[in-house]
């Protein structure tokens, strides 16, 4: 079963992470997701840019309607997505626990409900 493990957290402003704090925080995302391909359970990983690099797009009356920046304001953003597939949710838990991410923020799980693979949807 696919989830998808959406990590949040509070956002740093320019300048105030140390290069040396970023650089740790590359190394252990870049031994969580070997570990994941390693295992077999990785389907993709992707890291966000800012939330101020967002753009939001709406029909709410039918008028397109394009904004500067994430719809919804937060303490914590969304900064990126593994998505895993693996047998169950005690599975997902167990990869959830070892993300990077959970040291600064939070991890969601959440099961996948629908995929497009292969040019056609799946349950």
């Amino acid at each position: 079963m696919r989830y998808a493990l959406l990590m949040h957290h509070f956002e740093p402003g320019e300048g105030e992470l140390s290069e040396e704090i970023m650089l740790e925080g590359q190394k252990a995302f870049d031994v969580y997701g070997k570990a994941l391909h390693q295992a077999g359970v990785l389907v993709s990983a992707d890291v966000l840019a800012p939330s101020l690099a967002t753009t939001t797009v709406s029909r709410p009356d039918g008028e397109l309607r394009v904004q500067d920046g994430p719809f919804a304001e937060s303490k914590e953003a969304l900064a990126g997505v593994f998505l895993i597939d693996v047998p169950d949710l005690d599975a997902a838990l167990s990869w959830a626990e070892k993300c990077p991410g959970a040291q600064w923020g939070s991890v969601e799980i959440r099961p996948v409900a629908t995929s497009f693979i292969d040019g056609g949807w799946t349950r």
